[in-house]
C-alpha cells in the first residue's frame, strides 16, 4: 500500500508514465481500435476504452507502490484530484489521460436554442 505522503513530483511521474504507456505503439493503435469502435457512444466509450486506460494505471501505480487493484486506482485517483487544485502540471497530465477516454465536449452551432 502505498503511504500517504506521496509527493506532487511522484504524481507527475506517475501520470507521464500512464501517459507514455497509453501514446506507446502497443497500446495508441488498439486504444484507436476500441475508440472507432466505440464511435461517439459513452457507454460504449465506458465499456471498451475505459477499461484499457485503467488497465494501463493499475500496471504503472503498483510499480509505484499502490496496491494493484480497485481499492489501489480509487486510492490513486483520490489522490491526483485532490492534488489536481494545488498543482496545474498534475490536473493537465489528468485531463490528457481522461481525453483518451472522455469524447471532447463540442456545443454544437446547429442546436435548436428558440425553446
Amino acid at each position: 500500500m502505498a503511504s500517504p505522503n506521496v509527493t506532487v513530483d511522484q504524481v507527475r511521474v506517475i501520470l507521464n508514465e500512464v501517459l507514455d504507456s497509453l501514446e506507446s505503439p502497443d497500446y495508441a493503435s488498439k486504444l484507436d481500435e476500441a475508440k472507432e469502435a466505440a464511435g461517439n457512444e459513452m457507454l460504449k466509450m465506458m465499456q471498451l476504452v475505459f477499461p484499457m486506460v485503467v488497465q494501463i494505471e493499475t500496471e504503472t501505480i503498483k510499480r509505484h507502490g499502490f496496491a494493484g487493484s480497485r481499492e489501489g486506482i480509487v486510492q490513486f485517483t483520490q489522490l491526483v484530484r485532490d492534488m489536481e487544485s494545488q498543482d496545474n502540471e498534475v490536473a493537465r497530465l489528468h485531463n490528457q489521460i481522461r481525453s483518451h477516454y472522455l469524447p471532447p465536449v463540442s456545443i454544437s452551432s446547429t442546436v435548436d436554442t428558440s425553446l
